[in-house]
């Protein structure tokens, strides 16, 4: 999967699993994205089905998930206000998508909300 974040691009290694395989169905998408802490989160223009999928609430830095509870697609690149120990932790469960494959420090020179933010499948 591809993010377009303006002149940022990120590749994403999808997992597989329920969730991930119901996101690739909807692509592409174009949505805006909100700041929370060091994750960038937006709701998806369609819902995705995740049933079955393990549910958590601590991520890895550049890990991409879904939260449920807003049918958002989430991108973590370092610590949220619900973090512990500095770990990147979402507000409630979520489902892990997949993982960002390059440099996710591009992310932090991003400041506040983003529009048009373009999801689509690798070609």
């Amino acid at each position: 999967m591809i993010i377009t974040i303006g002149t940022t691009t990120l590749d994403v290694e999808l997992y597989d699993n329920h969730a991930s395989r119901s996101l690739r169905k909807t692509l592409p998408q174009e949505i805006r994205m909100s700041s929370w802490g060091d994750e960038y989160y937006g709701e998806l223009a369609r819902r995705i089905d995740y049933d079955g999928d393990a549910l958590r609430d601590v991520f890895d830095i550049g890990e991409v998930a879904l939260w449920p509870s807003g049918n958002a697609l989430c991108i973590f690149f370092g610590p949220t206000p619900a973090s512990v120990n500095g770990e990147p932790r979402m507000a409630s469960d979520g489902v892990a998508l997949g993982k960002i494959t390059g440099d996710v420090s591009v992310l932090k020179k991003l400041k506040g909300s983003l529009s048009h933010v373009k999801i689509a499948a690798r070609s």
